[in-house]
């Protein structure tokens, strides 16, 4: 399987000060990072540790920066996306 990446604007990454990365680091706020599909570290679009997913210290307000619902059909040549949003609902 191949995965496909969207981007929606191909200008946006995430960016953090080294300061506030390591107190999101350290409040476990850091939810998800781009990989490839065997776990390895991706960086599509330069964000800053690869991050794709972010919350709040409270974990009740989640960021995300992928676009999976752009991929959850054959007809739109891909269907990952739609493994990452099934995820959600464990």
């Amino acid at each position: 399987m191949q995965l496909l990446i969207f981007q929606s604007h191909a200008e946006g990454n995430y960016y953090a000060t080294k300061d506030n990365l390591k107190k999101m680091y350290d409040n476990e706020q850091i939810l998800l990072q781009y990989t490839d599909k065997m776990g390895n570290i991706l960086n599509p679009n330069g964000s800053v540790d690869s991050i794709a997913g972010i919350c709040n210290k409270e974990k009740k307000v989640f960021g995300l920066m992928p676009h999976p619902e752009r991929a959850v059909d054959d007809i739109i040549y891909a269907q990952d996306g739609i493994y990452m949003l099934k995820g959600f609902l464990n």
